[in-house]
């Protein structure tokens, strides 16, 4: 799951930034392109329109020279409509001229256009002294820009006084090459011969047109440039604004992405992303770290006796603190409900196990009115050499397991809700595949009868007679050969497999006391543990009362047995369960009395039959000192109400006297017998 949120945040935040980058670049290079188009074709129209109205004219000064070719009067004169500009007369075979006026500049380059207005085709030629305009080789008009622009540059810097002018028929002015004309207005004249046929054909009739452009021209010209160019420069604006805007939304959602919504710090995906990338960085492959899993141990009983906003903002109390005690190089980052995260740069462990517990001081008196407790789990990122033994970049780094570890090494403290550091180490790694592996034994385990009952008796100290026995569970595995059961029941408590392993020996138990009772045997109650986890079910009695009867056993040789602990969960349920069981003829027996801080009220309200004194009653020499006493009183506690007691784990033979002395019904431990397999069991109650 967490790779899969690294690679889309790695995915989102590439591709947001190229995006935006290159739409803005498109949206650029479009536009740019639009408006170059725009314009050009802006300037296409005005040329032609200029050249279709000159066209127009040399027409007609071609049909009027027809008509007066064939009336015989052309007259080279001005004012007849022939000579208002220069012109000739070719013949088309033999390209003789027939007819000029004016200095002939035509060149021989030309070809043919297409002038849209007019929606036919003309026969254009570049002048040989100003070659301006000329015919493409697509069948349009070219004109030479740069050319223009000159013109145009001269325009400006012209001065009427300083060039030679040449007084024109209509009163104007121009320069000398015929360029420039300056009257009223300062006009740009750029000439091109255009060709008309005459003679239906034979002929071709070519005269000098001028594009001019003048200042007017030049004015709307500008001002569509000037026009276009805002539009432009606004459209760029808002793309621009709508890019920065899209960054800015993209930092926005990152920075809440990585933001933690309890205590308004950073948050799990924060530390893990920004601590891989700083931890595989080369800067800091000469630095030891520390991955710390911080919880805070009393955080959901807050909550409850308070509010989840309180709790909250005890959170950020927690934060704030860890974060001020945070050097340059070091994260912290809250994970979720009562865990933080931490990344500490380091020495010596020690001096670091030192310093956590420093912070933890301040953190248990962080509310005056409550003393909280916090746990630590510690897990070191060591520096990495090569074969060379040179620091080398941690590329392959993964701080979730990392994080993981120190999460396992922390484990090791919930039993207690006291403060306390562990640091990681091997020794917890094969702890935890062991866990992991008998997690997954178990249910093969259970239905091939791995797991075997040992049989511990319990004796009458006064007489040395079999009064009754303890079924204990033992794992003979093919696969891990022999286990003890404090390496499998703890598991097994844990994971909830213990319910099974519940039924499993009352069923073995009470097949076996159905045999021995079928063979005669002199059989006495066994006593089966029947573990905390299963009193939460209201139809436990009917189970046991089932199980026990689908063998055929008489209830009287089946006692059951809960541990003191049972008791601080659901009361009523309990005593519920005790009840029915005796109401079904099965003795109950409480394990483990003198180990808890209740068991005086749990004797109060319980129903019991048997009282089992704990084992530490009985560490030591317990003559002369006051352990004596307490035995003593709760073996008159017991009978007084109408109990039989057990004494568990005696191993000497002066303990069993004082046991004998004090009334105690029945002894087990050492002293008499270890817990043994069914066979010997067997041959004890067969004799």
């Amino acid at each position: 799951m967490v790779k899969r949120q690294k690679k889309i945040v790695r995915k989102l935040k590439k591709s947001h930034a190229w995006i935006a980058c290159l739409i803005y670049f498109v949206v650029m290079v479009v536009a740019a392109g639009v408006i170059f188009t725009l314009l050009s074709q802006l300037g296409y129209y005005i040329v032609q329109s200029k050249l279709s109205s000159e066209y127009e004219i040399i027409q007609y000064m071609a049909k009027t020279y027809e008509k007066q070719s064939e009336a015989g009067t052309v007259e080279m004169s001005e004012g007849n409509g022939t000579v208002e500009r220069e012109f000739f007369v070719r013949d088309k075979s033999s390209e003789k001229i027939l007819c000029a006026n004016g200095e002939n500049t035509c060149s021989d380059e030309g070809g043919e256009v297409l002038l849209t207005s007019l929606s036919e085709k003309v026969r254009v030629y570049q002048d040989a002294n100003n070659g301006y305009i000329s015919a493409s080789g697509y069948g349009t008009v070219a004109i030479d820009k740069k050319g223009i622009w000159q013109e145009l540059k001269r325009i400006k810097e012209v001065n009427k006084d300083t060039f030679q002018k040449v007084e024109n028929s209509d009163g104007k002015y121009m320069d000398e090459d015929g360029i420039l004309k300056i009257g009223k207005t300062m006009t740009i004249r750029l000439p091109v011969w255009m060709a008309v046929e005459i003679k239906e054909g034979t002929q071709e009739y070519i005269g000098k047109a001028h594009l001019e452009i003048n200042l007017a021209d030049l004015t709307v010209f500008s001002m569509c440039v000037a026009i276009l160019a805002l539009l432009a420069f606004l459209f760029f604006i808002v793309i621009l604004v709508s890019a920065i805007r899209g960054v800015l939304i993209q930092r926005r959602m990152f920075t809440m992405f990585f933001t933690d919504m309890a205590t308004n710090g950073h948050n799990w995906m924060w530390f893990l992303l920004r601590g891989e990338q700083f931890l595989r960085k080369r800067s800091s492959a000469k630095d030891t770290y520390a991955v710390v899993n911080l919880v805070f141990v009393n955080y959901r009983n807050f909550c409850v006796c308070h509010s989840i906003e309180a709790g909250e903002r005890m959170l950020k109390k927690v934060y704030s603190l860890l974060s001020s005690h945070c050097k340059k190089k070091e994260m912290v980052a809250h994970v979720s409900n009562s865990n933080f995260a931490l990344l500490l740069q380091f020495e010596d462990m020690d001096r670091l196990v030192i310093r956590i517990r420093e912070i933890l001081k301040e953190l248990e008196q962080i509310d005056t009115d409550h003393r909280f407790g916090f746990q630590v789990g510690i897990s070191s990122i060591d520096i990495q050499k090569n074969e060379k033994d040179k620091v080398v970049r941690r590329k392959n780094l993964d701080l979730e397991l990392e994080y993981n570890n120190a999460c396992t090494a922390r484990a090791t403290l919930s039993d207690s809700e006291e403060s306390g550091v562990a640091v990681f180490d091997e020794k917890l790694v094969e702890e935890q595949k062991w866990i992991d592996l008998v997690t997954e034994r178990q249910k093969t385990a259970l239905e091939q009868e791995e797991f075997l009952v040992y049989y511990q008796p319990k004796y009458d100290p006064g007489t040395d007679q079999l009064k009754g026995a303890e079924a204990l569970i033992r794992w003979q595995s093919d696969e891990m050969g022999f286990v003890p059961p404090g390496r499998f029941i703890p598991i097994f408590e844990k994971n909830g497999f213990i319910t099974e392993i519940d039924h499993y020996m009352l069923e073995h138990v009470a097949k076996d006391q159905k045999g021995w009772l079928d063979q005669g045997y002199q059989c006495v109650p066994v006593s089966v543990n029947v573990s905390r986890a299963h009193f939460i079910e209201s139809d436990l009695a009917e189970q046991i009362r089932d199980i026990v009867d689908k063998v055929g056993t008489p209830h009287e040789y089946i006692e059951l047995e809960l541990t003191e602990s049972a008791f601080f969960d659901d009361k009523k349920a309990l005593i519920n369960t005790i009840t029915k069981l005796k109401e079904y003829g099965f003795s109950v027996s409480m394990d483990d009395f003198g180990s808890g801080y209740s068991s005086l009220n749990s004797l109060k309200d319980l129903p019991l039959d048997v009282l089992k004194l704990d084992a530490e009653f009985f560490r030591g020499d317990t003559r002369g000192k006051r352990g004596e006493l307490v035995v003593s009183e709760a073996i008159r506690l017991a009978k007084s109400l109408n109990m039989r007691t057990v004494a568990e784990g005696v191993e000497e033979k002066g303990q069993v006297d004082f046991l004998a002395e004090q009334g105690c019904d029945m002894i087990q431990g050492y002293y008499y017998a270890k817990p043994m397999p069914k066979n010997e069991y067997e041959q004890r109650i067969n004799g």
